[in-house]
């Protein structure tokens, strides 16, 4: 895929790791007596912040340009040896309307200061963490679609 399409960037998310979660759901069932818990990091980044993190980890440096739904990503400085389809001048992510969502909430944080009290529980994977195990199989899934493209399997 040539460019990304992304709704609202400003958006403030708390992005965690499956996996930290799946342990504080494993330390929640070994509880004598059920209870809610909150499972989050309790760190807020936009979506502009993820690209340009997750971009990052590919040696690829963003320019933001135009605002509102004009708002693209520019390349400008790539590491060609991380990254060699990208060039400095690509623009690989614009603002599509159709994926804001109605009924946004522009920032959700969660407070897990309970279940790191009762459980002991803490997220294990920071967000830049977060962002490289997600490029990395990104990578790994266009690494094994490239090959099958290249002996005629795929379109």
């Amino acid at each position: 895929q040539q460019c990304l399409y992304l709704g609202n960037l400003d958006a403030k998310r708390d992005w965690g790791y499956a996996k930290d979660y799946m342990a504080a759901a494993w330390l929640m069932l070994q509880q004598s007596t059920p209870e809610d818990l909150v499972i989050a990091t309790g760190e807020q980044y936009t979506v502009r912040q993820f690209l340009t993190t997750s971009a990052a980890e590919l040696g690829i440096e963003l320019v933001f340009r135009g605002t509102g739904q004009a708002e693209h990503a520019v390349v400008s400085k790539t590491d060609t040896q991380r990254a060699p389809a990208v060039k400095v001048g690509d623009v690989i992510m614009r603002v599509d309307p159709r994926y804001y969502r109605p009924a946004e909430v522009s920032a959700l944080r969660g407070d897990a200061s309970k279940a790191k009290t009762q459980l002991g529980w803490q997220p294990q994977v920071s967000f830049r963490e977060l962002c490289a195990l997600m490029i990395e199989a990104d990578l790994q899934q266009a690494k094994r679609q490239a090959v099958l493209m290249e002996h005629g399997f795929v379109d």
